[in-house]
């Protein structure tokens, strides 16, 4: 009975001062929120073309293609930015590629828009247009619409090789196109 006593008065003293049975704040009792990994995550983009300053640059995740190119300075006088999806999302190891008016080189015979005519820059899987895509050889518009509507149903392509995963485009069709565009 005496250590029962002795528990009790303890047990009372301590509920007086309320150091021992306090209940710890309403906020502390909440899960801690951290930052998502997603929006945490960096991601590397190789800006070039007609921008102020071409280069590597580090990138938040859910940044835009326009944001890439607002870092590197901005597009020169020169860029053709109507022919790119300043829109579309980038991704990590992506190369941002903006355009000078005009395109083709000097001496270049290709017409606007044709693959090739950007100087040897490739068309981006991520942000091209259905029109840049259709330039592409053995894309026709169907094809180049199906690969607009994967890229709007999964995101941003993350390997020319996801182009698999697009109907109508297989194998064959896929390492013509490996030297022409970029994820």
């Amino acid at each position: 009975m005496g250590l029962l006593a002795a528990l009790a008065l303890v047990g009372s003293r301590l509920a007086r001062s309320g150091s021992a049975l306090r209940q710890p704040p309403a906020a502390s009792l909440q899960p801690l929120k951290s930052v998502p990994a997603a929006a945490s995550q960096l991601l590397l983009v190789d800006v070039a073309g007609a921008v102020r300053r071409p280069g590597l640059y580090r990138l938040a995740s859910g940044t835009r293609i326009a944001d890439a190119v607002r870092r590197a300075g901005g597009a020169t006088a020169r860029a053709d930015t109507a022919a790119i999806n300043l829109a579309a999302p980038l991704v990590d190891g992506m190369q941002v590629v903006v355009p000078r008016t005009g395109g083709a080189t000097a001496g270049s015979a290709a017409a606007p828009g044709a693959a090739g005519s950007t100087s040897g820059m490739r068309i981006s899987l991520s942000s091209a247009t259905v029109e840049q895509l259709d330039s592409l050889p053995g894309i026709g518009p169907v094809t180049a619409q199906k690969i607009v509507d994967w890229r709007t149903a999964h995101g941003a392509f993350r390997s020319v090789d996801a182009l698999d995963e697009v109907p109508g485009i297989g194998p064959t069709r896929i390492e013509q196109l490996r030297d022409l565009v970029t994820p």
